[in-house]
């Protein structure tokens, strides 16, 4: 996993949207980079939900959200539907960038093993370096401490 002080590695995927978004366009921005396994799972609803919730908060201290999985871009349209999510969500389904960042791996539930993202943020500075590393979240209250954090 990347930790504080690593610089955030340079890609490109697609938004909601369709629209390619590089990790590049953030540079000179506050931000934080969220990885989450599933859309419309209960847990990463939680999560999405806090971001939006505290959203214009984040955008009041200059913060960018970005949240990525291994969803492709059409169950994250739905997604920011239902959820009203107004913030970045990028596909990562070939897995390269969790690959990149070190959150993509063995996980265990239920007795069963696979190969999943683990929930993990980081916090990233307008120089393109990680400040803070949050690796096995918790969604309930993220979002608010990752704002307490950026304050710090």
């Amino acid at each position: 996993m990347l930790e504080e002080g690593d610089s955030v590695p340079k890609f490109t995927l697609n938004d909601a949207d369709g629209n390619k978004i590089k990790s590049t366009d953030f540079k000179g921005k506050k931000h934080v980079i969220y990885f989450y396994p599933k859309d419309f799972t209960p847990g990463c609803s939680t999560q999405a939900d806090e971001f939006s919730t505290e959203y214009k908060k984040f955008q009041k201290e200059d913060i960018e959200i970005i949240g990525i999985s291994p969803d492709d871009i059409d169950s994250h349209k739905k997604f920011c539907t239902k959820m009203g999510i107004k913030y970045v969500l990028l596909s990562d389904s070939e897995k390269e960038v969790s690959k990149q960042f070190g959150v993509w791996g063995m996980k265990k539930f239920m007795g069963r093993e696979y190969m999943g993202v683990t929930r993990s943020s980081f916090l990233v500075n307008e120089k393109g370096k990680i400040f803070k590393t949050y690796p096995k979240v918790k969604p309930k209250g993220h979002a608010l401490l990752v704002l307490e954090d950026f304050k710090e």
